[in-house]
């Protein structure tokens, strides 16, 4: 016997835990079923890329800390690449170095917050959310050995980074690619063959390839679809072309998916890591730059993998010592836009879930 019902719309967020931030869904339901839905932005409004018009190149670091706040290393990097591509500044192999590591310790650090609230969601409680949180500190330790900071770091600079890695960082940072894969593995045994997270996550939430390249999302969105793509391969930057390591890809673009390649991607991570740490040459972590740099006219965009996918910044230069034009290609933005078709037939429970499998940061989003 079908039931006729009427549908309903209801409003999930703005301020909701299962949200990740300031971010709303008006939902509409037949009975239990979403049948249609509206992802409404904003609420945070940061104005990030026109504070920077008003900064000066090497101050605009800082904003983009508060981005992705979950992977600010990632967000320095790709700034900082716009930068030098646009005034030709030149930098030392050893910072190239101590960057990549950083960027892939980032990307650790992020993937176990996508890993551990992904559980939550799934109604997990803490538990693996704080076996998440217990390593993710022990990166942070090694980010505050760099700089000082654990969350905003402001670590890099245009030329370089803003200074060299003590002794002690090199120790604990062996100290963690050595125990970091039991860790892992660990992590897999709690989630990857519990029953009920196969039941929640397996053929839910399907992104197929052909749709996430024409919605544009990258990153472990793109690949748990199946498609091989990834900068550090594609567009090679820094010194990644010296690196050995490969691209975990999904096979069916559901919410499992999205969760196994980032495991997968930090198994990579800690072996790009390791051949780092054995090839980092000894010399300059900074080119020699002015503090006021005044780039020529002229426009340049340069775009890194970030944990979340291509994380790119376009600037404009007057010839002036602040950016004419500031723009940030940001990946948990267009990573959202298949949101409305990837839930729709699906269920409350559902939504929790398929939405935090995506992984976005609204400081990123509402930039």
């Amino acid at each position: 016997m079908t039931l006729k019902t009427e549908p309903v719309t209801i409003n999930l967020g703005p301020q909701h835990p299962s949200t990740h931030g300031v971010f709303r869904l008006r939902v509409t339901f037949d009975g239990e079923v979403i049948v249609d839905v509206e992802p409404i932005l904003g609420y945070l409004h940061r104005g990030s890329e026109k504070l920077a018009e008003g900064r000066t190149y090497v101050q605009i670091v800082t904003l983009t800390d508060r981005m992705d706040y979950i992977a600010s290393m990632s967000n320095n990097l790709a700034y900082v690449r716009a930068v030098e591509k646009l005034a030709g500044i030149e930098v030392p192999e050893r910072a190239q170095y101590i960057r990549v590591i950083s960027a892939e310790l980032q990307r650790i650090a992020s993937h176990l917050m996508a890993t551990g609230f992904l559980l939550n969601d799934l109604g997990a409680l803490a538990t693996p959310l704080m076996y998440c949180f217990r390593e993710r500190e022990r990166i942070l330790d090694l980010f505050e050995m760099l700089c000082g900071a654990r969350i905003t770091l402001s670590y890099m600079r245009p030329g370089g980074v803003f200074q060299d890695a003590p002794d002690e960082f090199w120790r604990a940072l062996q100290d963690f690619t050595d125990n970091m894969p039991t860790y892992i593995d660990e992590l897999e045994r709690l989630i990857s063959g519990n029953e009920i997270v196969l039941t929640r996550t397996r053929e839910v939430g399907l992104l197929n390839d052909v749709d996430a390249i024409d919605f544009s999302v990258s990153g472990p969105m793109l690949r748990a679809a199946g498609v091989e793509w990834d900068l550090r391969k594609a567009d090679p930057y820094e010194i990644y072309d010296r690196v050995d390591f490969d691209i975990p890809i999904g096979a069916l673009g559901d919410t499992f998916d999205r969760y196994i390649v980032r495991i997968q991607e930090m198994r990579e991570s800690i072996r790009i890591i390791r051949q780092c740490v054995d090839a980092i040459p000894k010399g300059s972590i900074r080119a020699e730059a002015p503090y006021f740099i005044r780039p020529p006219i002229g426009d340049a965009y340069a775009a890194v993998e970030s944990p979340k996918g291509e994380l790119g910044f376009y600037l404009v230069s007057d010839g002036g010592i602040a950016p004419y034009r500031c723009h940030v290609r940001a990946p948990s933005f267009i990573n959202i836009t298949p949101l409305r078709e990837m839930l729709l037939g699906w269920k409350m429970s559902d939504l929790i879930i398929i939405f935090g499998s995506i992984d976005i940061v609204l400081g990123e989003v509402d930039r």
